[in-house]
């Protein structure tokens, strides 16, 4: 077996369809998109290279197939609360169920990221953002994957737990059935603070998208940034993503809350991209487009995915989650468009969102897990990650 540097368009290629290889057969299994693959190690496209570096290797056998994939980075800003050692990152692993093949591929990463200073590396996760491709599917595979959803073949835990990787954190997704009522204290609180003129909640126009991307911003540093377990996120970067969304969003389902004129809570809901891209095998051409207009038209996607949702924290414990998700919720009921909603993962190191999904009466659906692997545990021993600090005050 060799190890190939992925350095011309022909092997980029190659680095793409091995996650589709490796699949195969598996009826569940949808593909993400080619572009959003490539981009995420395009200089030009990914802004975590002005603070970092990423390689990518392909695993060749005897026969000259490839049989394995792996990515390696690292960036400044990457941090998990309580971790005082840089630490690198792998991603986009993919293997043929053989130990010595992942330990080449695994080995081949760390080596490249010890040289660069790390002292341990999380994985498999994203060169980006976290509603992307992070953690390892360890339950859950017996339904398609929502839009931005790690899906692997099950050995995969083995290979990694068998090379030294340890649970770092778990990542758990809820499931609901929208037919279903939400608990009545849900109404209880929405009508209290519909009562109080200083609180409204409405849902995102698109003729405003510059004003909801502000109020985006406003929410998520103030809700995540502080706590050490996101950086900051900018107005640019968020306009951005209105922009790249607008064509498939629901202005409906993505809802604020506001004291007066304060953004004060978010809950960010898109129908689930995959039910229109498992029919476009990977590409997302002119055609493709027609046939995605086509089916939003048609109103035939019945899945709605969380992704995100903040409340700014001197509102936190007054019940605000309670009065927007309602507010959502009555709208859902009335359309009846949507059957089904899954919420984006929470972190078993952020126990009160977990609680959050527990109350809207959702279920288990699945189980990711990001996993830690220390170089040498003599200067650096192994951590889980510690519990959300929710002392925290804006």
């Amino acid at each position: 077996m060799k190890i190939v540097e992925v350095n011309s368009a022909a092997l980029a290629n190659a680095f793409i369809e091995i996650n589709a290889q490796m699949n195969q057969g598996n009826p569940h299994y949808i593909r993400p998109l080619n572009k959003e693959v490539s981009e995420v190690f395009d200089e030009n496209k990914n802004k975590l290279f002005q603070q970092g570096k990423a390689k990518r290797w392909l695993l060749q056998n005897e026969e000259g197939k490839f049989i394995g994939r792996i990515a390696a980075f690292y960036y400044s800003s990457y941090q998990n609360k309580g971790t005082e050692f840089p630490v690198g990152c792998i991603g986009f692993f993919d293997c043929t169920n053989n130990v010595k093949a992942a330990t080449l591929l695994l080995d081949t990463a760390k080596n490249w990221l010890s040289a660069h200073g790390m002292q341990a590396m999380d994985g498999p996760i994203n060169f980006g953002d976290r509603d992307k491709w992070w953690g390892l599917m360890v339950k859950g595979f017996e339904q398609a994957p929502m839009y931005g959803m790690s899906y692997n073949p099950p050995y995969y835990e083995n290979l990694l737990t068998q090379y030294g990787f340890e649970n770092f954190y778990n990542q758990y997704y809820y499931q609901k059935d929208l037919r279903e009522s939400l608990p009545p204290r849900f109404e209880e609180r929405y009508l209290k603070f519909k009562a109080k003129p200083a609180y409204s909640a409405q849902h995102l126009d698109k003729n405003k998208l510059e004003k909801f991307a502000q109020d985006f911003v406003h929410i998520y540093n103030s809700a995540w940034a502080q706590h050490g377990e996101a950086k900051a996120i900018t107005y640019d970067q968020v306009i951005k993503l209105f922009h790249s969304l607008k064509a498939v969003m629901d202005e409906k389902v993505i809802w604020f809350a506001y004291y007066k004129e304060e953004p004060i809570a978010m809950f960010i809901n898109i129908p689930d991209l995959n039910q229109y891209f498992k029919y476009f095998n990977g590409h997302l051409g002119f055609l493709q487009k027609l046939h995605l207009l086509w089916m939003k038209w048609n109103k035939s996607n019945t899945k709605l995915t969380g992704l995100a949702f903040g409340v700014v924290p001197k509102y936190q414990a007054l019940g605000v989650d309670s009065f927007l998700i309602y507010a959502c919720d009555r709208w859902l009921r009335a359309s009846n468009v949507y059957q089904q909603y899954e919420m984006g993962w929470a972190a078993d190191w952020n126990p009160k969102m977990v609680n959050i999904y527990k109350s809207l009466g959702a279920l288990p659906s699945r189980q990711m897990v990001t996993y830690r692997f220390v170089f040498d545990k003599n200067i650096t021993p192994f951590e889980r990650h510690p519990q959300m600090d929710y002392s925290i005050k804006s």
